[in-house]
């Protein structure tokens, strides 16, 4: 089979090589799954930096995402278990942790519905108990895992504001339903959500950048409001004010939704289970902007890493299409 395989830590679109290798064999727990697509994930790219949680030994295949296919024809959405990894035609996943893929999304959505649709609901839900009529504020509202804020914020009754990076991006959040667009390039972010909230400013604010953004988040966030981190993907980890925290009267609230997985799976399911029904009425769909094959996985990699595209891209193996079967 093919699969991409990293030898050596470094950038994504230096490090990843197309090879031909044998299908992997499970382990105690574990199955086989031929690959319909796999997701592209920021992720994916600390991985190859070596700069993850989790260091698989070298050399592995990256790509923690999958819609694939098991040996009697279900269609399920795992996350591989590494160094097995997704972006290859064969993954091997703990078979306890496979979930049904909505019939309602195809393979390409229904591959970039897990991670950050989970993230999202968890961060939304379960740590900052987002309620209707509350305003929310997501920093890269039209990348993976901040459309999915968008869209999980809209179906809660929330009114959305979302930072982006310029006008293709603006568009994006606005066809994901943001009730506001303010684009950081061009526009003073401070500024622009204190006019949109009459000065109060956002109850919770959902932050996947860091750096600069943080900074925003703690001065747009209004009066027991919650700072949801959920990561860094300008590169830069702020050292938040607690004192700020304290005399405004906030929550900051940390993300690491993997750790769902082990402390409580239980409840990774029930989120499944949510997001298929919002899925089953069109409340929430996965923006696929790029449907790509398996031999542009590095260059995707590398794109998304680079903070260059928008909504979800999605690796497709030959095998398949991207499409329900």
């Amino acid at each position: 089979m093919q699969a991409w395989r990293v030898h050596e830590n470094g950038e994504p679109g230096e490090v990843m090589r197309l090879e031909e290798t044998g299908p992997p064999t499970p382990g105690e727990g574990q199955v086989l799954l031929k690959v319909r697509a796999a997701g592209v994930n920021f992720p994916d790219a600390l991985l190859c930096r070596g700069q993850y949680q989790v260091r698989p030994p070298l050399p592995f295949t990256p790509g923690v995402e999958i819609c694939g296919e098991t040996e009697d024809g279900r269609r399920v959405i795992a996350n591989p278990a590494l160094p097995y990894g997704g972006f290859a035609e064969y993954a091997v996943a703990d078979a306890a942790a496979l979930l049904p893929a909505p019939e309602a999304l195809d393979d390409a959505e229904a591959a970039a519905l897990h991670i950050g649709y989970q993230t999202g609901w968890f961060g939304l839900h379960r740590r900052a108990r987002l309620e209707a009529g509350e305003t929310l504020l997501v920093h890269a509202a039209a990348g993976g895992v901040g459309s999915a804020a968008v869209q999980l914020g809209k179906a809660a009754g929330a009114t959305v504001i979302g930072v982006v990076g310029g006008p293709e991006k603006a568009a994006v959040a606005r066809e994901l339903g943001c009730d506001v667009v303010v684009d950081r390039r061009g526009e003073d972010v401070v500024a622009a959500v204190k006019e949109a909230t009459g000065g109060r400013g956002a109850d919770v604010v959902f932050d996947p950048v860091g750096g600069p953004a943080y900074a925003q988040s703690a001065k747009t966030v209004a009066f027991e409001g919650r700072i949801v981190v959920v990561g860094f993907a300008s590169g830069t980890v702020p050292s938040p004010a607690l004192n700020h925290a304290l005399v405004k009267n906030y929550s900051i609230l940390g993300l690491h939704w993997g750790l769902y997985n082990t402390e409580d799976p239980e409840l990774v399911r029930h989120c499944h289970e949510r997001l298929t029904e919002l899925a089953a009425r069109g409340a929430i769909k996965p923006l696929v902007s790029e449907r790509v094959p398996l031999d542009g996985a590095a260059n995707a990699v590398q794109r998304v890493a680079d903070g260059s595209t928008t909504g979800r891209v999605v690796v497709v193996p030959a095998s398949g299409n991207g499409a329900v079967a």
